[in-house]
């Protein structure tokens, strides 16, 4: 349950240097992703996640 908490704190720490250093930019990001097709943003949280899945399980087998 700690790993879970900490990743969450990672992840915000992570966006929230994002939108500090690159405001404009996280602007036209959350914009884009707000207008694109419901298909294309449901393969790109799967593909995402995968990534994610794979970078856990090596870090485990590795790390």
């Amino acid at each position: 349950m700690s790993d879970l908490i900490t990743a969450l704190g990672l992840a915000l720490a992570v966006e929230g240097i994002l939108f500090a250093a690159f405001p404009d930019g996280m602007r036209r990001a959350m914009y884009e992703a707000a207008h694109s097709p419901s298909d294309q943003m449901r393969i790109v949280g799967i593909v995402s996640a995968v990534i994610g899945l794979g970078v856990i399980w090596l870090m485990r087998q590795f790390g």
